[in-house]
């Protein structure tokens, strides 16, 4: 699979309806209100508020709905000026492969969510990641929430 998601089953789900059955109390998530700081660069900082509770669309690259490696491609096009390949696979192939331990903000982190399934999403420090989420669109995570670190599957730095 070369897009993301959590579960096959939501490959092709109605995002509307999955936002709705599951909530902030979900143990995948991070709920993180919309008036707490966030430990992170001022640069993607914008780009969370920007695109916060954008939902999921696999293939979706607007801020209609987007998928991980569409919100992480236009994430670094925003700050960095960069250009990332459009999917999950390729963007696991580029830069340098990184330890969790020396995660910078900004380095990328990669998930194996399913056999066949991928995720990413933005490294932002304090051990928070911001993504698109299948259940609840473009919000940030904890890498110690259990879900995380079950499917943690590894970190790369892209450089100019």
């Amino acid at each position: 699979m070369t897009g993301c998601s959590s579960t096959p089953e939501q490959d092709n789900a109605d995002t509307s309806s999955s936002q709705a059955t599951v909530g902030k109390n979900d143990p995948r998530y991070t709920y993180v209100p919309m008036n707490v700081p966030l430990s992170s660069s001022p640069s993607f900082t914008n780009v969370y508020k920007e695109w916060r509770g954008t939902p999921y669309k696999l293939g979706g690259t607007t801020q209609k709905g987007i998928d991980c490696s569409a919100f992480v491609q236009v994430g670094f096009a925003d700050v960095l000026n960069m250009q990332l390949p459009r999917t999950t696979a390729e963007q696991a192939r580029k830069g340098k492969w990184v330890d969790i331990k020396a995660l910078k903000k900004g380095d990328l982190v990669f998930f194996k969510t399913g056999r066949r399934l991928r995720h990413v999403g933005i490294y932002m420090g304090n051990s928070e990641f911001l993504h698109a989420s299948t259940s609840q669109g473009v919000m940030i995570s904890n890498l110690k929430n259990p879900y995380w670190q079950r499917t943690y599957w590894q970190a790369r730095r892209i450089t100019p």
